[in-house]
């Protein structure tokens, strides 16, 4: 198990596990409470780490949103808060999610050790929303929570590096989704509009692109001996089990966020 082999095989896991907070009723709720819609909290709860930036700079940093969607989330929360401000709550929440669903998790402690060791060995050379990510303050020391912010940035540090890898492989970001399995249905989700490319001759470049994005993450694996690497494969692939599913609410999407129907979308 090499590490790029590692980065692949932890691909599921880590997009499920590391986005499952977003699309959590109560995080919902949490959004409605500070007057803001599902959709421009995800936005700006995620673009906020960057802090009080223009949109346009937000959808360079998300990448496979379109930029007019991102505009409207992002606009739409900055006349009620500050983003840096919602970049929090979405923190806390992810925490609360985190000590609800990983907190009782029997190897949590390990699972934290392992991954932070991971976060901390990764490059963020080019990959600013992880960046600003990790450097965010963790309002929650306790190991659920922990584990949780920790696999939001592992998700985050993937979702940068297969950013960098599909523009690398000539592909723009719509070229990346009309070729992944959600196809034009995928486009709509993330706010692109018709007329869409034609499939055929992208997807070599996607392929690509995927292998390249494996790459870019193995560095960060490396820094696991063999037998840990096996062993967080084994741990991720446990807490995903023990997760309670999700149900978010009928008609009622956080946004076009990697894990559900958009994992495919960032790899």
């Amino acid at each position: 198990m090499t590490p790029e082999q590692t980065a692949q095989a932890s691909r599921e896991a880590v997009m499920e596990l590391g986005g499952a907070y977003a699309e959590c009723p109560r995080t919902l709720r949490r959004a409605r409470e500070l007057g803001l819609s599902g959709w421009a909290f995800y936005v700006a709860g995620r673009g906020g780490a960057l802090g009080d930036v223009r949109s346009d700079t937000v959808a360079a940093a998300l990448g496979f949103i379109a930029p007019e969607a991102v505009a409207d989330g992002w606009d739409g929360a900055r006349r009620v808060l500050p983003p840096a401000e919602v970049a929090a709550v979405h923190l806390a929440e992810c925490c609360r999610w985190g000590v609800e669903q990983l907190g009782g998790f029997p190897r949590v402690d390990r699972l934290v050790d392992l991954i932070q060791q991971v976060v901390l060995a990764a490059d963020a050379s080019a990959l600013p929303l992880f960046a600003a990510w990790r450097a965010m303050p963790v309002p929650d020391e306790s190991p659920g929570a922990q584990a949780a912010v920790l696999l939001h940035l592992l998700r985050e540090h993937r979702g940068g590096a297969h950013l960098l890898a599909v523009r690398a492989s000539g592909l723009s970001p719509l070229e990346a989704i009309i070729s992944g399995p959600e196809g034009e249905a995928g486009a709509v989700a993330w706010g692109w509009q018709p007329p869409y490319p034609g499939v055929g001759p992208l997807l070599r470049r996607r392929v690509w692109a995927e292998a390249v994005t494996d790459r870019i993450l193995s560095s960060a694996y490396a820094v696991l001996g063999l037998d840990e690497r096996i062993e967080l494969l084994g741990l991720l692939d446990s807490a995903r089990k023990g997760v309670r599913p999700t149900n978010t609410e009928p008609g009622r999407r956080v946004g076009p966020e990697p894990g559900g129907d958009a994992q495919a979308v960032l790899d």
